[in-house]
């Protein structure tokens, strides 16, 4: 019976948890009027310096085909550039989670566009996992990974 209550006690203080991570996600931060001003930047350093990965002005690529906005910095101690992106469309509350379940949640495509202009601009070409080659075979657990994989919000990332 203790270990019952020990389960029930924890697993309450669990989704305690849980939903004050969420409420904390939903709100606008103080002085944001708009609510995209809440939406959180996506970011990757790159080994390069600033006038190397945007010269001109004109951003590499991948992040050129997204509909985003994108800054940019100097990494600290003169470690390359940070390329900063966040989607100009905000989805919040249920559109949201609904939008990451379909698939078509923008952060996933802003953060496949970050991961690709850093391999491009480190390496000169996108490097791809060699999941293309039909190396295994597919199993039942192998299928219902396969399926979360393709439905994860990281591009692949559980």
């Amino acid at each position: 019976m203790k270990r019952l209550v020990a389960g029930a006690a924890a697993l309450a203080a669990a989704g305690l948890g849980a939903a004050r991570w969420a409420a904390s996600r939903r709100r606008v931060p103080t002085g944001a009027k708009d609510p995209l001003e809440s939406s959180r930047w996506l970011g990757v350093t790159v080994n390069r310096p600033p006038d190397e990965v945007a010269p001109g002005g004109n951003l590499p690529d991948p992040l050129a085909r997204v509909d985003a906005e994108v800054r940019m910095n100097r990494a600290p101690g003169d470690r390359g550039t940070e390329i900063y992106a966040r989607p100009r469309e905000h989805r919040a509350g249920a559109d949201g989670v609904l939008a990451r379940l379909r698939g078509d949640d923008p952060r996933t495509a802003i953060r496949t566009a970050l991961r690709q202009t850093k391999s491009l601009l480190e390496t000169g070409d996108v490097l791809r996992s060699d999941e293309e080659l039909g190396a295994t075979r597919p199993t039942m657990p192998g299928k219902v990974l396969d399926m979360a994989l393709g439905r994860a919000a990281e591009g692949g990332r559980l």
